[in-house]
């Protein structure tokens, strides 16, 4: 067993050498000019974002609903479905509009490595 795992390490050893230094870090700097076509992306991601929120407005409407005849009718297990759909609606917008929020959070982190 212990023969395979030395083969298997010096294979993958062997495979990943690329001449480059030990030391070597690539420099990642993201450009929105950097291709083609980023204007189309963030159009699409933009519209993406729209109907999105749409559809939270919409999941809350609906577990609004529910969660009131659900409560109304004496129906827990309906009641609960309700409220969950609301919360569930409600914290996908959350998201959504924080979304471009949480992304720059995390690479302004991503950058101090």
């Amino acid at each position: 067993m212990r023969l395979v795992a030395v083969a298997l390490a010096g294979a993958v050893g062997a495979a990943g050498t690329t001449g480059a230094s030990p030391g070597y870090v690539p420099n990642l700097t993201p450009s929105q000019n950097g291709l083609p076509g980023t204007g189309v992306l963030l159009g699409l991601a933009n519209g993406l974002g729209f109907w999105a929120l749409i559809a939270a407005v919409v999941g809350i409407v609906i577990g609004g609903v529910v969660w009131a005849f659900g409560h109304y009718s004496g129906n827990f297990q309906q009641s609960y479905n309700g409220r969950k759909g609301v919360m569930v609606a409600g914290l996908a917008a959350l998201l959504i509009g924080g979304a471009s929020q949480i992304v720059r959070f995390f690479v302004a982190q991503g950058a101090k490595f």
